[in-house]
């Protein structure tokens, strides 16, 4: 009897799905400039943690708009070093970015946030609020 050879084909895709869905569960995918983050439901407030080590708060870009929390961060490092001359150059630039979807409305007033160690803490209250854009200052 003849083994038909979609068979492993499908085998295959089969086992390459399974690892997609363990990565993606498990935290283990990330695609490259994103940035990996937890969101927390409390039950009073959704609570956003985002890991940004090598940024300094005025890097950081924190938008709130029609329920999605959009996070980008850039920083671009000095072209010159002061005590001699780059053998090798990896760290010129580096750009991150994140887009958030809250399952409910948040109280946008209420949203506050906090960087500390390279960690970014968003604290957004649930209520019903106005879909308009907000800018979020980090302190």
């Amino acid at each position: 009897m003849r083994r038909n050879p979609f068979d492993e084909i499908e085998e295959m895709l089969d086992r390459v799905s399974r690892q997609v869905e363990e990565g993606m569960t498990s935290g283990g995918l990330q695609v490259p400039g994103s940035v990996p983050a937890d969101v927390a439901d409390t039950g009073e407030e959704y609570v956003v943690t985002a890991d940004l080590p090598g940024y300094e708060t005025n890097d950081i870009d924190l938008t709130l708009s029609e329920g999605t929390l959009r996070l980008d961060a850039s920083r671009e490092d000095d072209l010159e070093f002061a005590e001699g001359e780059y053998i090798r150059r990896e760290r010129t630039r580096k750009t991150a970015s994140r887009r958030i979807r809250l399952p409910e409305p948040v109280e946008e007033e209420e949203v506050s946030a906090g960087y500390e160690n390279g960690v970014l803490t968003v604290r957004l209250p649930k209520v019903g609020g106005v879909d308009e854009s907000k800018e979020i200052d980090i302190e």
